[in-house]
């Protein structure tokens, strides 16, 4: 039993983890973790390819937000998945409500650009 490892422990969250891990109340915690893995955020040609892809998950193959939209929500979200999630959801009610047909740089004040 002492010659190998019996317990593997997998910690997965969002990128605040890693700074909360460095917190004196995790430091032990913190010094036995041997593997360390961040994926790094979405550049913005991913991140057009993301909101896409789940469009077409949606069964959407229609344009619903144009280029410049898709580029604001990157540079607003920083290229971080849960942010392009709320900002594009919040972005595709604001447009429904606006009666508006496609999500794009004019879309209503705050919804984009917040």
């Amino acid at each position: 039993m002492d010659s190998s490892s019996s317990f593997a422990l997998l910690l997965v969250g969002q990128p605040n983890l890693k700074a909360r891990l460095r917190l004196s109340t995790f430091s032990a915690l913190e010094q036995r973790i041997s593997l360390r893995y961040s994926v790094p955020p979405m550049k913005a040609e991913e991140t057009k390819s993301y909101a896409l892809h789940h469009l077409k998950l949606a069964g959407r193959t229609d344009a619903l937000f144009s280029d410049e939209a898709l580029g604001l929500i990157h540079q607003v979200s920083r290229g971080l998945p849960r942010a392009v999630n709320n900002l594009a959801r919040a972005a595709l009610i604001a447009t429904f409500a606006n009666k508006s047909a496609i999500v794009d740089e004019k879309s209503p004040p705050g919804n984009i650009r917040s």
